[in-house]
Order: structure tokens, then C-alpha cells, then sequence
């Protein structure tokens, strides 16, 4: 059901069908990044967080400490260590102690509901979980309904510089209120250890076991899932390695030792462990931590740090753009701007290149592929394109209802990837795996064109399509056309059952403050531009749009609220 035979082109590496996809990426433990670094440069900085450095001979050691410490908690080869933690310096230090064990690290996000912490929980099995102090309420509240024995509590504080835990210990209003936001009291309960208990009695050079880094898994990264339920990607070690380096061979500026990385993106999600953890570690660069986004506080990031490498997300670089404390200087030092989990608009597009920023990559990928796949030459995004695939990568268009039928250049399809990011398959579900992965392809469930040069163009999602009386809808296109009406901020398109049509087009819309909201209006604007077919039958009006960790919108949650 797979494509077998593949157009060449003049930019790409083809392989023959029926041999096995074996490019030459190098097979090592994510481990050796942060081995290599610290042993080249042990006094060089890897981590800043809030002024605080910590080199890279000194987070090796504290991933040393927690693999010693998780190895007499019992913790095994193969065991799955919950993570439910912010982008700070125990999250760097647990993931590579975690895997320095040779047990799979399970990044969770700290806000997560206990609905959603207690489903990926009991689907992973953990046995033992490092959670953030303000996270262990929820945590608490489903242990007993999981396999959790450990938990460790660690605090933002206790990584902070001795000036700043001073003034959160003085007796006055302000620096209660500020110690309250930042961390909380936890019980003593049973199977509860603090951070800095994990690894004490440690002494010597321990062993540690080997790692198959083609067959190990490193991580078990949770999904968001149509139906609900999110699924678990089992990435490994070269699965993450590979994506890690064809993101370096992309950027042909890199500074070994030198370059400063901005992570705000969060690092339990893919893209942030990727181009914020991992790429930088295998190029001994420093990173700057942000536990959560606030627009001030990534501009004085931007201004104290000069980063040169900055990932986010469009939402993200609009909101510093849009802080009454930008300017266009702060972006002076970045080299490369990666935008990815959604497109870039045009207007944000040119709104970077009036303030002079350089060096704008606009990626796609997705978490089963570690997760980047294509990517614009650096400095060049050509709008709407999501650029040609990573060096190592394969991608063709395929019939989306007959994946053996490779479609010609031009002719939209779903887009089907392979390469040594792919990952292993989903954890605990064979059938899902097999629907989406064969014999290294994978079918990544978005709707896209190849023009003859090999740039690819996302059109949608293909759970995302609009069926109205037979004809395909993509929300995509008519939320293009309602954000060129002055009195749209930000809008969502879903399909909701009709029982004459099929389905029916919903538009969600947010409305400009200085524009009045109107449903005529918007609906006499979208027949100017639209095919009736597509026109909304519905218009409503809302405050906010649910989005993600990453600031994606969350279209399942829409149409539950326009059933209700």
C-alpha cells in the first residue's frame, strides 16, 4: 500500500526500491552529544537560566547524578521515567540522566489537566516521574491509579541565583506573592524525594548500559490524536541524533562553542527538545532557558544574551514583535529564526524583514518524525511553501485514498516521508502504527503539492477536510480569505454534520477591537472570494481560540463546542 517507485530530482538522493533506507547518519546515544561537548569544552556554558550558568562539565555531572540516583530507585533499561516539567536546568539534566540509565525519558506538560496527565501516565507506565513542586497536586491526585512508586519534587528556585532566592525569603508582601507564582509545598508522602536527595552518595565512575541507538527508544513523546486520545511516538536515540544534525546541515553558519540558542518553545514538545536541547548540545552551544512565554521577558532575553538561533512559532514572534518593549535592534544577533508547527503569514513574513531580521526558515514536520521533515533555504521562506525535504529525507504525494498511486508535480495529495528521523511507532498500539508507518514511510495525514522543483505546500490536514455535498473544503483557504477583512484578529474554520449536505462550514472568528463584528459582512466577503460551497453558513463570534502548548489551534475543541 506504500509507493515504490519515486520521481527524481536533480537536488535529491533517490533510493532503489525493495533496498533497505539506510542513509549515513551516525548511529550514537543522544548521550554522546553532551559527552562530547563536555569533554571539548567542560568550562563552556550549556545552560542560563534567570543569569545562572552551568557548564557543560557540570550538567554532565548532574546527568551523571540522577542516572545513579534512578539506578537505586531500580529503575532498568527500557523503563519509562515521567518528566513533568518547564524548560529549566532539572529538565536538561533528568533527560540525559534518564538516558544515560538506558530508560526512556516521557516528557509531560506541567499544566497538563489529571485527566490528560493520568491517561499518558497509565498508558506509559512509568514507575518513577521528576515533577516541578507546583505540579505535583495533579500528580498526586492520579497516583494511585497509575504505576508511579518515585516521585521526584524539584522547584524553579532551587536553580536560581543566590540573589534571587534571597529576595523570595524576605519577609515582605511582594516576594511572597513572587514565591507563590513560582513554586508550592509538597506533602511528605510516601515515594516522595526531593531533587537534591536524588543523587547523594554517588562516588566513583559507574557503569552504564549500552544503548542500540537504532533500536532503543530515547523518548516517548505523547501526540494530540483526532479522537482524543493521545497517542505515544516512540522516537530513539538516531531518530533524534539525525534530526539534531540534519537541522546543523542546514545551518552552514554554525559556531561550535559559540552559538546562543532562545528556548522558548517548551522542551516536552518535539520541536522544542529538538532545535532547543539537542541540536544545541551536539554543537556545544549555549542555551537559554525560558519556563514559560512572556513577551517582556524574551526581549530581555533577546537584548542580555544575543542569541543566534532562535525556533518559535509564529504566534510567538508576533507577540515580541507586538511588546511595547521591542526593538528592531533586538534581533540583531540572531542568525536564524526556525518557525515551524504552523504556517507563516505573509504579514508576519514582512513585518521580519522591515525590522531587518535575517536568516528565516520556515520548517514543517510533526512529532512522528522528531519532528522536522522540510525546511525553506535559510533567509529565503518562499511563502507558502514549507521548503524541500532535510538532506536524507524522501517525500512524495500520494493518492490519499490509494497510497501506491505517486501523484505528478503539482497535484495535491497527502504527503508521505521517509527518513532516519521516522520514528518507531506508536507506544502500545500496533494497529495505529501500522496505519501510518510501512516499511520506513510514513503518511503524515496532511493534504500538500510538489512543484517541479521539490517545494512542498501544506494545504491541510486530511481530518481537517470539509466534505459539503461532495466537494472538499479546506479550512485553510477560507481562513486565508476571512483574516483580509480589517474585523478579523484571528479566526478557525471546522466542518460540523449537516444531514443535507453532509457537512456544514463553521467559522470561528475573533474580531478586531477597532471593528465592529458582522455575519453579513464577513459572509458577503467570503462570496467575493469563494466558491458558495465554501462560504460559512455560520459565523461566531469568540473572545479567544483554544490553542496548544505551541499555540496551534485545537480544532477538536471547536467543533465540541459548536455541537454543545
Amino acid at each position: 500500500m506504500w509507493p515504490s517507485s519515486r520521481r527524481s530530482l536533480p537536488w535529491r538522493r533517490w533510493y532503489q526500491p525493495g533496498v533497505p533506507f539506510e542513509p549515513e547518519i551516525p548511529g550514537i546515544p543522544v548521550t554522546r552529544l553532551l559527552d562530547d561537548a563536555a569533554a571539548r569544552h567542560p568550562r563552556r556554558t550549556a545552560l542560563l537560566f534567570f543569569g545562572r550558568r552551568t557548564s557543560y562539565r557540570r550538567l554532565r555531572r548532574a546527568a551523571n547524578r540522577v542516572a545513579a540516583g534512578l539506578h537505586r530507585l531500580g529503575v532498568q533499561p527500557g523503563d519509562r521515567v515521567a518528566l513533568i516539567l518547564p524548560n529549566c536546568p532539572q529538565l536538561a539534566a533528568a533527560f540525559f540522566g534518564v538516558l544515560r540509565r538506558g530508560a526512556i525519558a516521557v516528557p509531560h506538560n506541567p499544566l497538563a489537566t489529571e485527566a490528560e496527565l493520568l491517561h499518558q501516565l497509565t498508558d506509559c507506565g512509568a514507575r518513577v516521574a521528576v515533577v516541578l513542586d507546583r505540579s505535583y497536586a495533579a500528580v498526586r491526585a492520579v497516583r494511585d491509579a497509575t504505576a508511579l512508586e518515585h516521585v521526584i519534587v524539584t522547584s524553579l528556585t532551587g536553580h536560581l541565583p543566590l540573589w534571587r532566592r534571597f529576595v523570595l525569603r524576605l519577609p515582605l508582601v511582594q516576594s511572597q506573592r513572587s514565591r507563590a507564582r513560582i513554586t508550592a509545598d509538597v506533602p511528605p508522602d510516601p515515594g516522595v524525594i526531593r531533587w537534591r536527595d536524588l543523587g547523594r552518595g554517588s562516588r566513583g565512575r559507574a557503569r552504564y548500559p549500552a544503548v542500540d541507538p537504532r533500536r532503543d527508544i530515547a523518548v516517548i513523546a505523547y501526540t494530540g490524536s483526532a479522537e482524543g486520545g493521545a497517542k505515544g511516538a516512540m522516537l530513539t536515540h538516531r531518530n533524534l541524533v539525525a534530526n539534531a544534525a540534519q537541522q546543523h546541515a542546514w545551518d552552514t553558519g554554525a559556531r561550535p562553542g559559540r552559538d546562543v540558542t532562545l528556548a522558548v518553545l517548551p522542551l516536552f514538545h518535539s520541536f522544542g527538545l529538538t532545535s532547543s536541547l539537542v541540536a544545541p548540545v551536539m554543537n556545544a552551544g549555549a542555551v537559554v532557558l525560558l519556563p514559560r512565554f512572556d513577551g517582556a521577558r524574551v526581549v530581555r532575553a533577546l537584548r542580555r544574551h544575543r542569541p543566534a538561533i532562535f525556533p518559535g512559532v509564529p504566534p510567538l514572534y508576533e507577540q515580541v514583535i507586538a511588546s511595547p518593549r521591542f526593538r528592531a535592534s533586538d534581533l540583531r544577533s540572531v542568525r536564524v529564526f526556525i518557525s515551524g508547527a504552523m504556517p507563516l503569514p505573509a504579514a508576519t513574513i514582512e513585518r521580519l524583514d522591515a525590522l531587518g531580521a535575517r536568516g528565516l526558515i520556515q520548517c514543517y514536520g510533526l512529532t512522528e518524525a522528531s519532528p522536522a521533515v522540510t525546511a525553506n533555504p535559510i533567509g529565503a521562506p518562499r511563502h507558502p511553501t514549507v521548503g524541500v525535504p532535510l538532506p536524507g529525507t524522501d517525500a512524495v504525494i500520494v493518492d490519499a485514498e490509494r497510497p501506491t498511486r505517486v501523484l505528478p508535480a503539482g497535484a495535491a495529495g497527502e504527503l508521505v516521508v521517509r527518513g532516519p528521523q521516522v520514528f518507531a511507532g506508536y507506544w502500545n498500539a500496533p494497529l495505529a502504527t501500522a496505519q501510518v508507518l510501512s516499511k520506513g514511510w510514513l503518511r503524515t495525514g496532511d493534504i500538500a503539492v510538489m512543484d517541479g522543483d521539490g517545494f512542498v505546500t501544506i494545504l491541510g490536514r486530511r481530518r481537517d477536510m470539509i466534505k459539503v455535498s461532495g466537494f472538499s473544503v479546506r479550512p485553510t483557504e477560507v481562513e486565508n480569505v476571512l483574516r483580509r477583512h480589517p474585523a478579523v484578529l484571528d479566526c478557525a474554520v471546522v466542518g460540523m454534520p449537516d444531514d443535507r449536505r453532509g457537512e456544514r462550514v463553521v467559522a470561528h472568528v475573533v474580531e478586531h477591537p477597532a471593528y465592529p463584528f458582522s455575519a453579513d459582512e464577513l459572509r458577503r466577503h467570503c462570496e467575493r472570494y469563494l466558491s458558495h460551497y465554501k462560504v460559512p453558513e455560520e459565523f461566531r463570534q469568540r473572545t479567544e481560540l483554544p490553542r496548544n502548548a505551541l499555540g496551534k489551534i485545537v480544532r477538536r475543541r471547536l467543533r465540541d463546542d459548536t455541537s454543545a
